[in-house]
């Protein structure tokens, strides 16, 4: 694993984490697909449009954003199993999600035994308004904190100080000296820098990232992204002392991940050693 410490590999997260070495990763970052794409072609009057879980505005249009049903399901028991295997007792894991995945990650959680800490909702004051009239403005996604103990073993590791009296001046529901509540007031606009060399559609602002790191890991730890898209969560442990391993299987923020990060291609040897 030593090969692969600080790099991004363009390859199956599945595959690639099968040769990961047994509770060897301090920290996960998994930002997997919403299956938001997942749908069907209707007829609207005289048009055929693709109406996906979240509806047409919600689509990502991308196929790995598109999986039916069932094989949702087997895709988040498959990488879930691994990621469980591969976290230190005293690692955790944050998982992102909307209202479309987040009850099966939740289902499939309960399933494999990994305990959820916490349920965060990240509210997002300059979302995106809703163009159709017909429902709520969606403003939040959901992040759940888990670690793969249980009531009987919590060894997970976190930061109570850092989440008391940490600097949060952009989040306008964090009170200095107060212990965090799981609303997190975090904009999803992204600085300039984040967006230089391309972005990735579901990408992250690293200030929300950087709280989640700071929160669960401590510096040298290696914290994986299993969904790299444009590298935030590596860019972020990156920036913050930490070591990253990266899957991205789209070569298109794949290269977008390499000039960000100012990575090199990983040596194929290296790969299956």
């Amino acid at each position: 694993m030593k090969n692969i410490i600080n790099s991004i590999i363009n390859k199956d997260c599945i595959e690639e984490m099968k040769k990961i070495n047994d509770n060897s990763i301090d920290l996960i970052i998994a930002d997997p697909p919403y299956n938001l794409s997942k749908g069907n072609t209707v007829k609207v009057g005289k048009l055929q449009q693709d109406i996906g879980m979240g509806g047409k505005w919600n689509k990502v249009m991308e196929n790995w954003d598109n999986m039916p049903f069932s094989d949702y399901i087997d895709f988040t028991i498959e990488w879930l199993t691994e990621a469980k295997r591969i976290l230190k007792d005293t690692g955790s894991m944050w998982i992102f999600g909307t209202y479309h995945n987040i009850g099966i990650i939740n289902f499939v959680c309960q399933l494999l035994e990994i305990e959820i800490i916490n349920e965060v909702i990240w509210y997002k004051r300059n979302s995106i308004p809703n163009l159709s009239g017909r429902r709520l403005t969606a403003s939040h996604e959901n992040i759940i904190w888990c670690h793969k103990g249980n009531a009987k073993k919590r060894k997970y590791y976190f930061d109570y100080e850092f989440s008391k009296n940490g600097n949060f001046e952009e989040d306008l529901l964090k009170k200095s000296g107060k212990q965090m509540r799981t609303v997190w007031d975090i904009p999803n606009n992204k600085e300039k820098r984040e967006l230089e060399y391309g972005k990735h559609p579901t990408q992250k602002p690293l200030r929300l990232l950087k709280r989640m790191i700071n929160l669960s890991s401590k510096e040298g730890d290696i914290c994986l992204s299993p969904f790299s898209g444009a590298g935030s969560e590596c860019l972020a442990a990156k920036e913050l002392n930490r070591k990253f391993i990266g899957f991205e299987i789209d070569k298109e923020y794949y290269e977008i991940c390499l000039k960000r990060l100012n990575c090199k291609e990983v040596d194929k040897k290296c790969l299956n050693q």
